[in-house]
Order: C-alpha cells, then structure tokens, then sequence
C-alpha cells in the first residue's frame, strides 16, 4: 500500500507541470485566482501549424547531433569503462575523477576553454564542432554507466570466451555489447538528454549556423508569450519519451528473439 500511494505522489508530480503547460498552451490569459481559464484561444497551435517546417528541421537537426553524440561517447568510454572495471592500478581512483570531472563543471565555465580551443583549430560554426563539445561535456555519464554495466557482468564470460578462441570483435559485438545493453540504454539516455537540452555550448560553438531546437525555443521562453512557449516546450518533451520508447521496444523484441527473456 505505501508503494501504492508512493507511485501516485510521483505520477501526481511530474504530470501536474504536463498539465499547466498544457493549458497554458491553449489559455494564455489564465492567471491567479482563476482555478480553470475562463477564455481558450487557439492561436498558439495555429501559429505552430504554419511554422511546422522550421519547428521540424531544428528538430531534427538536434536529434541529429544528439545520437551522434551517444554514438560518439559510446566508442569513447567502453575501453575506459572495461579498464576501470577489472583493472588495479596505482592512481585509479584520482584518474577515475580526472575523467568524470566535466560532468562536475558548469557548462558556462567548461565553455569558455572550449570555444578558445574550437576557435584555433577551426570547428567553430560547424555540426562536428558542436558534437565534439557536447560529446567532451557528457561523456562521464556513458563512462560510469559502462563502469558499473562491466562490474555487474563481471570478467568471467571475456575470459570464457577468450579461453574458446573467440578474437577481439567476435567478444566486443557478441558477448560484451549484449550483456551491456542495460548499461548503454542508461548511459545513451543521459547523454542524449543532456545533448538535446543543451542551449548554451550548442550556441556559442554552433555560433547561430547549426540549428537546434534550443536555440528555437528559447526566444519564446524569453518573450511574455507563455503559449507558444508551452506548446513549444511540449514538442521538446515529446521527442525524448517518443525516443525512449522505440529504444524500449527495440530492444525487448532483440532480447525476446535471442530467448535472453
């Protein structure tokens, strides 16, 4: 019964800022002491049906960087991950902090670095430079989600597999990549997330020439239009829990067909 009443408290929660955001959407004159809006305008979805096109292409554009940027962090970490995981060295723990230390440093802070460096070697202005940066920014949460994917899967199947003859990529794509799912779907969702909700890195390195749907959105966060702005929020919270749940999918039906359910 607790965990009854507990699960009503968090459903009740994250969905009463869905609701606000909703009828704001469609009430923008809704304000205090009014318990329900007294007048509905339907201006809002209006003006996002005939703006559709740019609202999709920085949308996908952010996707677009977004997965490149888990793909990128994935590749990045497992190597590091595997290291950490089975390997005792003098230092481990300092050099383990060393390489979660960015997910500790404000991104206005991490920026500043950033755009000196990006400016020198020329990726300013470009969807590769703002994928590296983002890539550089959220890498830790990939890192620690593998660590701890390669501790709960232990060493045991590796050397298994190793002992059978099995070489370097049959043990990666085969054995390792599979019993880490978990760990990568958890990892990806972070960085995805964090990705796609970045506004400021994306700005100062994308400079304006690379679209996101930050950069679209926030000019209506910042104006007194509180129903685009909450139209616009909506869709931006659409696109990760649509996501997420194609990823579930997908990988239920993968594991259901190699009877690991």
């Amino acid at each position: 019964m607790r965990a009854y009443f507990t699960f009503v408290f968090i459903a009740v929660c994250s969905l009463l800022p869905l609701l606000v955001l909703i009828v704001y959407a469609v009430a923008p004159g809704w304000t205090f002491p009014e318990l329900v809006p007294s007048e509905l305008d339907w201006r809002a979805l209006q003006y996002a049906a005939s703006q559709w096109q740019p609202i999709l292409r920085h949308l996908s554009v952010s996707v677009l960087y977004s997965l490149a940027v888990v793909a990128l962090s994935l590749v990045l970490c497992l190597f590091p991950a595997h290291h950490f995981a089975y390997r005792r060295f003098r230092g481990k723990s300092m050099l383990e902090g060393v390489f979660l230390a960015p997910a500790l440093v404000p991104s206005m802070t991490f920026s500043m670095g950033a755009q000196y460096l990006f400016i020198r070697v020329g990726l300013t202005d470009t969807l590769f430079g703002v994928v590296l940066v983002l890539t550089a920014f959220s890498y830790p949460y990939m890192l620690r989600a593998l660590t701890a994917g390669y501790q709960a899967v232990g060493e045991e199947y590796e050397l298994c597999a190793r002992n059978l003859g099995a070489g370097f990529w049959m043990r990666l794509l085969r054995i390792e990549l599979p019993l880490l799912m978990p760990s990568v779907i958890a990892g990806g969702s972070v960085v995805f997330l964090v990705a796609f909700s970045e506004y400021f890195l994306v700005f100062l390195i994308g400079g304006g020439a690379v679209d996101s749907y930050t950069g679209y959105l926030f000019p209506y966060l910042a104006s007194s239009d509180r129903s685009m702005g909450s139209l616009l929020c909506l869709v931006f919270l659409a696109v990760p829990v649509l996501l997420f749940l194609l990823v579930e999918y997908g990988v239920s039906r993968m594991y259901r067909e190699r009877g690991m359910y």
